[in-house]
């Protein structure tokens, strides 16, 4: 077997890699961006999808089902941490001493092997941002690659392999991943308490936060929230500030409501350069679309080109994805899954004009849940009904025996359900004059949605 001390030694030592659950939403782009650097890729996942047909598309070879023999041949192993340890492919690979790594570490190799990586990071919003940024470099022909958290629409997926220097990369702050990357740019958009379960405390979040900033030679930051400041104390590079206060480099004044979000004038060290139309709703969105110009500003694309392509943006999968009108109804899926965005999603959608909002939530792990309770109530009463599925404890047990309905206590009204077909009726029956509907949740709450529509046609 090959010994290697650095994971950047085994991939360029390497020629043939096989990847286990490949069709994963954080594997797929990273099959096809190491498709393009000239390695011979096999994958493996368990369901059918259209990344699936994506990747066969390029050439890759997948087969369906986990088994040991998949992994002969293979230099390296490639796994997402979605897969246990006992997989018999990650078995098979230490028996016969094959190196292996985890899907981090070896996006952080490939943020090595270009010039200009743009990292996004924050509690808030980093999914948004990053598929601005990319579309703002791809409408403009800087040819990115990009590694993103949620569907793209303008390239129908999560990320892709570009000619040029440029990667646009989400970079999660979750068990410090992102501390494996190497950002030449950094974003940073907001610090909120998250991921507590691990980080302890506030100020460690921040510190890592730090960390991560202080990888980078240029950092754009939130201006506005004293938390970034505390991040970027210290930053020795280049810092852009964004945001509403006067004294951001880059600002957004005279806010307005338009049709499907705000409108604002962008000004650069105080001078009016354009007038942005948004398409996706939201105070919030002003600040991930701010961060993003600022970016292709520092990289000399012209305000008006860069003005073209976020108003074009009209939301990527599952950040305020609308799924369909049905007549008075207007069916919404969203990622938010903290009471922030809970709040932001529930906030924009109140400025829609509808007269009544049905929020489908399902809480994700027992540990924010049970730590940010009564900020999940406050959140979700800013919706009309509540319908809520079953607390999705993805990687946790639930030690402190919180539930669902232990929100549902603090709220008017609100039914708690067990399945997607009861919160699929419960909500089409809250939703009467003119609704919007909305499904939120970071785990499979999307399958509610579908069917919601699929009853509503």
């Amino acid at each position: 077997m090959k010994t290697f001390d650095r994971p950047d030694e085994i991939l360029e030592n390497s020629k043939k890699i096989h990847m286990v659950g490949i069709g994963g939403s954080g594997m797929c782009p990273i099959a096809e961006i190491l498709h393009s650097k000239g390695y011979i890729i096999t994958g493996s996942d368990n369901n059918e999808s259209d990344n699936l047909k994506r990747i066969r598309n390029l050439g890759i070879e997948v087969v369906l089902g986990h088994s040991a023999d998949n992994v002969n041949g293979a230099e390296v192993v490639i796994y997402s941490a979605a897969i246990s340890s006992d997989n018999p492919e990650l078995v098979e690979a230490a028996r016969q001493r094959i190196p292996v790594m985890e899907r981090s570490e070896v996006l952080g190799v490939l943020t090595r092997r270009f010039s200009k990586v743009i990292g996004v990071s924050g509690t808030h919003g980093k999914t948004t941002t990053s598929s601005i940024i990319t579309q703002i470099l791809y409408m403009c022909n800087y040819d990115p690659t990009a590694v993103i958290g949620g569907r793209l629409p303008i390239i129908n997926a999560n990320g892709r392999a570009g000619s040029s220097e440029y990667m646009v990369c989400e970079s999660c702050e979750f068990v410090d991943t992102f501390l494996k990357l190497s950002p030449d740019l950094s974003v940073l958009l907001n610090i909120d308490g998250d991921h507590l379960d691990y980080f302890k405390t506030m100020d460690n979040l921040i510190a890592s936060f730090k960390k991560f900033v202080s990888m980078s030679k240029v950092a754009v930051v939130n201006g506005d929230d004293p938390l970034c400041a505390r991040a970027i104390d210290g930053f020795e590079g280049e810092c852009l500030k964004f945001g509403l206060n006067s004294e951001n480099d880059f600002r957004a004044e005279n806010l307005k409501t338009a049709e499907f979000g705000m409108c604002f004038d962008v000004s650069v060290k105080g001078k009016k350069v354009t007038t942005i139309t948004l398409s996706i709703p939201g105070k919030h969105n002003v600040y991930n679309a701010l961060a993003a110009f600022a970016v292709a500003y520092y990289y000399g694309i012209e305000p008006e080109h860069i003005k073209n392509a976020i108003e074009k943006f009209a939301g990527s999968g599952r950040r305020f994805e609308r799924l369909g009108e049905f007549g008075d109804i207007c069916l919404v899926d969203d990622y938010a899954h903290h009471p922030t965005e809970i709040s932001s999603t529930l906030k924009a959608a109140r400025d829609l004009g509808y007269s009544k909002i049905v929020a489908v939530f399902q809480p994700f792990t027992f540990s924010r849940t049970e730590l940010l309770k009564e900020e999940f109530i406050n959140a979700l009463s800013l919706a009309d009904s509540v319908v809520l599925m079953p607390i999705m404890g993805s990687r946790e047990v639930n030690i402190t025996g919180i539930k669902s309905e232990d929100l549902a206590a603090g709220l008017d009204d609100c039914i708690c359900v067990d399945t997607f077909e009861q919160a699929a009726d419960a909500a089409i029956r809250c939703a009467d004059g003119e609704a919007l509907i909305i499904t939120m949740g970071g785990g499979d709450i999307y399958k509610a949605a579908h069917i919601i529509g699929d009853k509503l046609k």
